[in-house]
């Protein structure tokens, strides 16, 4: 999965992110334990679950 920063997620949409989310959480489950893809996919969790924070009323 490629990475997803806090810009990239913060110029989308919330449905976007909440997609973006469940395609980073299959691929952490996918990827081989302690693999740079399954790094990338946790970092892209954490950015994606920070933008929603962010939008929660």
């Amino acid at each position: 999965m490629k990475l997803v920063s806090r810009f990239e997620a913060a110029t989308l949409g919330t449905a976007e992110l909440y997609g973006l989310r469940k395609e980073a959480f299959i691929a952490f489950s996918a990827a081989a334990r302690g693999s740079q893809e399954q790094r990338n996919a946790l970092a892209s969790m954490r950015a994606i679950e920070s933008e929603l924070a962010k939008r929660s009323p």
